[in-house]
Parts: structure tokens; C-alpha cells; sequence
């Protein structure tokens, strides 16, 4: 469910809302930058009823940084593969019960 989730997240919020978006501002360049920061605050307005404000923040981030990629390369699967790659990673660290190590080596 993790892979397919971030498999679908990428389809959605970068192939299909750019897409639709596109169609509807344009393809120039003041309209890709504001379709990635529509669909990063969209992206992480999602996340925030299960995972709360930090969660919202991270996947804000997250989703300039791969709304960006998306905006100037036009490749998903690239995007779909990290995605699925960061939600694994991301609940390994939980199961393993890592947070606090992983946290403290970032944020020291």
C-alpha cells in the first residue's frame, strides 16, 4: 500500500493536476511556477488530518521539490520510484523506532 500510495500521489498531484492545470493557465513559465506552488500547498494541506502540521510542512516541502522536477523535466516514473522510496524509508525508520535518533542526527 506505502509503493502504490506514492505511486498514485505522483499521478494524481503532478501528472494529472499539472496536466489539467496546464490546460487551464497555460504552459509559460510564471504559470508552472505557480502550478507547483498550488499543487505543493494542496499536497500538503492532505497530509495534515493524519499527520498533523509537521507532516503538512514535510510533504509542502516535499512537494515543491518534486513539483519543480516535474515542471522542468515532464517525467513521472522518476518521481513515482522516490516517492514509494521516501514513504519506505520513512516507515522503516518508525518501525525500527528510529525517530528520535534520526531526528536528533538532523537537528543537532
Amino acid at each position: 500500500m506505502v509503493v502504490a500510495a506514492g505511486f498514485g500521489e505522483e499521478a494524481v498531484f503532478r501528472g494529472y493536476a499539472f496536466e489539467r492545470l496546464g490546460k487551464l493557465f497555460g504552459y509559460g513559465r510564471a504559470a508552472r511556477i505557480a502550478i507547483v506552488l498550488f499543487t505543493a500547498a494542496l499536497f500538503g494541506s492532505i497530509h495534515y488530518a493524519d499527520q498533523g502540521l509537521a507532516g503538512a510542512e514535510q510533504a509542502t516541502i516535499v512537494g515543491l521539490i518534486f513539483g519543480a522536477i516535474f515542471a522542468n523535466t515532464g517525467r513521472l516514473w522518476m518521481l513515482m520510484c522516490a516517492h514509494a522510496a521516501f514513504d519506505l524509508t520513512a516507515i522503516a525508520i518508525i518501525y525500527c523506532n528510529l525517530e528520535t535518533a534520526a531526528a536528533h542526527l538532523v537537528f543537532r
